[in-house]
């Protein structure tokens, strides 16, 4: 597969009964598995009408003022929920924080249950904005989007199992009570003549888990790495289109057979930019080793067994520990407001 953006799959063919057309939707999916990792479908089962709903929510959470938004600031808990300000994180090295604020979603766990109870992988209750005029119907449609989600990632993994030759119902048991994240996010316009080289929306990075879908809204600037040729490609938005990629979970699991693979944001359309990622860790005490059909019987597999917690879990910290020391080095307060993608520059 020659360097490309990533293609558009049509997916209803996981949802109706034409064979043929599902063995091409499989490996079509594995060959982008295979080249980068990354493609995009439509024709999946998220209502248009929901998808609309939590952009509406997204922009409304989003236009409060900063002291209101952090009244459920992330740095509050031990288990990423809650709001994180422009500049929190650094995911590539040599760049400037990237210049994204966003808000941490996920199941709603109370503090009596055993996930939270045991500090499983980014598990307990999300924290609400109760400064928006309407927080239960942001309660509501974050809800049902997390759920809704969860079954379109569990449908991929269904593809993603007949790629290798294995049953639909493999990944079952992985994401039973599986944790997944869902993460808002809003990047505000760079410059047009900001320098490429520091300046990120988000640093170029690969995901933790097992495999995200993203919605990206109709603001351009995500990219993805094609190591082929060497080029960064544009993932154009596409109405409704989910972007899915694998994470370095399931490039372990698979015995490095699939990529994991880079990509970033640069935000020079303009625009104010809104995206919502969902992120699929799975159980956290499912076990990963080396998928069937993923290597040879006469050699050992390149990794040892490793739980989710084990595999997804302080992936996090690094990237906010980055953006400390940024700031440290640069004699800069990080307690300081960060509003806008100006206030941010290396000194």
């Amino acid at each position: 597969m020659a360097g490309a953006a990533p293609p558009v799959l049509d997916f209803s063919p996981f949802y109706g009964n034409d064979k043929q057309a599902l063995a091409k939707l499989v490996e079509e999916v594995r060959q982008c598995c295979l080249h980068n990792g990354f493609f995009q479908i439509v024709g999946h089962r998220v209502p248009a009408e929901l998808q609309q709903a939590v952009f509406t929510q997204v922009k409304k959470f989003f236009d409060l003022p900063l002291e209101s938004k952090e009244k459920i600031s992330r740095e509050t808990n031990s288990w990423y929920r809650g709001y994180e300000r422009v500049g929190s994180q650094i995911f590539e090295d040599g760049t400037a924080p990237d210049l994204k604020e966003g808000l941490y979603l996920g199941e709603d766990i109370p503090k009596d249950h055993p996930y939270f109870i045991h500090k499983k992988l980014n598990s307990g209750p999300n924290l609400w904005p109760e400064d928006l005029d309407d927080v239960e119907a942001f309660k509501s449609i974050s809800m049902q989007y997390y759920w809704t989600v969860l079954e379109l990632a569990r449908d991929v993994l269904s593809v993603i199992a007949q790629t290798l030759g294995l049953d639909a119902s493999f990944f079952n048991e992985f994401t039973k009570d599986a944790v997944a994240t869902v993460r808002c996010l809003h990047y505000p316009p760079q410059p047009k003549d900001s320098d490429e080289t520091i300046s990120r929306g988000i640093g170029a990075h690969t995901d933790f888990g097992a495999i995200t879908l993203l919605m990206q809204g109709d603001v351009d600037g995500l990219q993805v790495y094609d190591k082929t040729t060497n080029e960064w490609f544009d993932v154009e938005p596409v109405k409704g289109a989910y972007v899915v990629n694998l994470g370095n979970m399931f490039m372990r699991w698979s015995n490095d057979t699939y990529v994991s693979n880079l990509h970033r944001v640069i935000n020079k359309s303009g625009k104010e930019r809104y995206s919502v990622p969902f992120f699929l860790s799975g159980n956290p005490d499912y076990v990963i080793e080396c998928l069937p059909n993923c290597r040879k019987e006469s050699e050992d597999p390149k990794y040892p067994p490793i739980t989710v917690q084990e595999a997804v879990g302080g992936n996090y910290n690094k990237t906010y520990g980055a953006a400390d020391e940024f700031y440290r080095k640069n004699g800069m307060i990080k307690q300081a407001p960060v509003s806008t993608a100006q206030e941010i520059t290396v000194e």
